[in-house]
């Protein structure tokens, strides 16, 4: 199918899903060749959530004439069941108003970006009508599936990274060699609290911290069925537990709880959609898990409300290994919780006093989240560096710095080196007897490939990114987040976890092999990643700067609200509360040579100077709204120590 010169596209998603990296890489590729491109807001989105009603179809169909949209692209990377029956609801709504082309109406195509198996189905069911996407295309690969002529794709679409291709060739070397498959699980140095209630990540870093050095492995762990119930569910659950505690090559189990397990924990969730994830709602299933899980430590997400009281449940009833706060995200703005960002940040900074007070490590859920909707390096690593200070004001003593590289999927290794360096080199020197930092790299959510074999592939390859990071210091990085290489095809099951702990263990000793025997480059000598990251750390330092010198106390939630909403950390990906933060979608954003910069909108890059130049000129306004809005919240804040 070939798209047309004015095609108008409309890529929207379900509220359920959290993934919006998918939707926004796309919309940027379309608008780089020139084509208008709406992203449903929240209100579409939840509209897209029960799109099996008929009042649903009526305001999606009233949206998509509105809007003059000409095609649609859905995306939705959970439940399979869900996804088919998603489309197969649109399918229906465009049919019965005669939208489609061949009706006579507006709508020209329908694509589908998900997993593997549910774009088969939606082929299947569709006849084919539905161009479906895995995740796995180049960006050019996307644009020649649409049809987009050759002659509107930017040349710099096409260009890539020797050291990339040097990475997937060692990867393809671990994989063909199957070596990697003789890796035992690491023999861990016991202590006395070891896999008890007592024990902590701290005490587990401490202890890993040999010549035998490998670093701390955690995973996502989170079975779910559409088809069975909730407590079925949770028993599945339990089972994976106990045979990753079995098998022993996990150390640290993150549940990948369900969006209500997170909203709406404890209470009566009727018919309403899980969404995916373990759908744990009672105090007794979390000490159930942490007996199944041990010895591994064990973590789960923040509540998107009540987040002291939820952080108190982890702490008593699961022994958190780490608690993690997203501070501007999860909340109104992005779909994912009830409170607007304000109060988002306030409730986040109780909470972090809450876990100063277990002397719990603090992981900020952060930077990726600014990446996933489109923001530049320099925020990446900008809102890093805030939340480590501001952790540190509020008493935590641990900070867990997770760096997700290959976000977006086009990003170059040079460029992810570069952000995870400014990004250390700006917060170790916070560092003191109070106040330490634990790396934590990972790979990106949809770096991988549905091609089980390229993927397992890719995970080599991004074992051996991750160790470049400091390539010099051997106990780096003491944790590390194993995204298991089946996610673009399936939900990781026990057996693939376990094989990708030891792809990555295995490649991460074989590549520390090749290093010092001099047969692959050391990255710390390498003058690209090194001019990069000293470009970011000018630019950030530049931000920091002019934050510290303009916004009244910075490091609070008055002032991480005006940071943001002032424009100082470029978003131009927020799917609601858009009037309230026209400053932060002001300028755009564009990837350039594997980096993601700050443009124009004439696509010329803009210099961090002007990004807070912009900002500053902004601070007397948004102070003045949050002042008008702090008047009418103050007789609605509940005690959130409660």
């Amino acid at each position: 199918m070939t798209i047309k010169d004015n095609e108008v596209f409309a890529l929207l998603k379900p509220s359920l899903d959290a993934h919006t990296l998918g939707v926004n890489a796309a919309a940027e590729l379309l608008r780089d060749c020139g084509y208008r491109v709406e992203t449903g807001d929240t209100q579409i989105s939840q509209v897209i959530n029960d799109i099996r009603y008929s009042s649903n179809q009526e305001k999606l169909i009233s949206w998509l004439k509105e809007n003059k949209i000409t095609y649609i692209g859905l995306s939705y990377r959970l439940d399979e069941t869900v996804a088919v029956d998603m489309v197969g609801h649109v399918l229906y709504a465009l049919r019965s108003h005669q939208m489609l082309v061949q009706q006579g109406g507006p709508i020209n195509g329908v694509s589908f970006g998900g997993l593997p198996h549910s774009c088969k189905l939606i082929r299947q069911q569709s006849n084919n009508y539905v161009l479906t996407f895995q995740g796995s295309e180049t960006p050019q690969e996307t644009l020649e599936k649409y049809g987009v002529p050759e002659e509107r794709i930017p040349a710099e679409m096409k260009e890539g990274s020797k050291y990339d291709e040097n990475l997937l060739k060692f990867g393809e070397e671990v994989i063909r060699k199957k070596a990697y498959l003789d890796f035992k699980p690491v023999e861990r140095v016991l202590y006395p609290d070891f896999g008890t209630r007592k024990d902590t990540v701290i005490k587990r870093v401490e202890a890993t911290m040999t010549d035998n050095y490998h670093p701390l492995m955690r995973a996502h762990v989170g079975p779910f069925s559409s088809n069975v119930s909730r407590e079925k569910n949770v028993k599945e659950f339990l089972n994976w537990c106990t045979h990753l505690a079995d098998t022993k090559y996990l150390d640290i189990l993150s549940i990948g709880s369900s969006q209500l397990s997170q909203s709406n924990f404890g209470e009566d969730w009727g018919d309403r959609p899980n969404g995916g994830g373990v759908p744990v709602n009672s105090k007794e299933e979390f000490e159930k898990i942490a007996d199944a899980a041990s010895p591994m430590l064990v973590r789960t997400y923040s509540g998107t409300q009540r987040t002291v009281e939820m952080a108190k449940v982890y702490e008593n009833h699961l022994n958190i290994a780490w608690h993690a706060l997203s501070l501007w995200w999860f909340n109104k703005m992005d779909g994912r919780g009830p409170n607007d960002v304000y109060k988002n940040l306030q409730a986040h900074i109780e909470t972090m006093k809450y876990i100063a007070t277990t002397d719990k490590p603090f992981e900020p859920n952060t930077p990726h989240h600014f990446s996933f909707r489109g923001a530049d390096d320099s925020t990446y690593v900008l809102s890093a560096y805030l939340a480590a200070r501001l952790a540190k004001k509020m008493g935590i003593k641990t900070f867990i710095l997770q760096i997700m590289l290959n976000t977006p999927r086009y990003t170059w290794g040079i460029q992810d080196l570069a952000k995870a360096r400014a990004a250390l080199e700006l917060i170790k020197p916070l560092e003191d007897v109070n106040f330490k930092v634990l790396l934590q790299p990972r790979a990106g959510l949809d770096y991988f490939s549905p091609d089980l074999d390229q993927a397992r592939v890719q995970l080599a390859a991004v074992s051996a990114l991750i160790d470049d990071i400091e390539p010099r210091n051997e106990q780096s990085p003491p944790l590390l987040h194993v995204v298991s290489y089946s996610e673009a095809d399936h939900l990781a099951t026990p057996p693939v976890i376990n094989e990708s702990v030891q792809i990555t263990q295995f490649a991460i000793q074989e590549y520390r092999r090749l290093r010092r025997a001099g047969l692959v480059e050391d990255m710390s000598q390498n003058e690209e990643v090194a001019a990069r990251t000293q470009e970011l750390l000018k630019n950030v330092r530049i931000l920091i700067n002019a934050i510290e010198t303009s916004v009244p106390d910075p490091y609070s939630a008055e002032g991480f609200y005006i940071i943001f909403a002032a424009g100082f950390m470029p978003t131009p990906y927020i799917w609601s509360e858009k009037e309230e933060f026209e400053y932060v979608t002001h300028f755009r954003t564009k990837p350039i040579k594997g980096s993601v910069k700050v443009v124009d909108k004439e696509g010329k890059s803009v210099s961090a100077e002007k990004v807070a130049e912009f900002a500053i000129k902004n601070i007397p306004e948004i102070s003045y709204r949050l002042q008008q809005k702090r008047a009418g919240l103050l007789v609605n804040i509940p005690n959130l120590e409660k």
